[in-house]
């Protein structure tokens, strides 16, 4: 490889804001904004909406969507077709 040329990569905080949990991991990501571990280490913060921690494929957790509904809407709007 070549030097100078790659992004340094160095522990990042991910905070995950949809399910208040934050992960150490390494990024090449940049951050303003630190935070104080839990080792008393101080990293770079990058807050993010959704990790694998409050994403519902990851979580078991899912959503119903009412499909019945839009179908029966769309049937009313514009006739059923044979």
């Amino acid at each position: 490889m070549r030097s100078g040329i790659h992004p340094v990569s160095r522990p990042v905080v991910f905070r995950d804001r949809a399910a208040d949990t934050a992960f150490l991991t390494t990024s090449t990501a940049h951050s303003a904004r630190t935070i104080e571990w839990a080792d008393g280490n101080t990293y770079p913060l990058i807050d993010v909406e959704i990790s694998s921690a409050s994403h519902p494929f990851y979580t078991g957790n899912t959503r119903v969507v009412d499909t019945a509904g839009r179908v029966e809407r769309f049937e009313r709007r514009y006739g059923r077709t044979s």
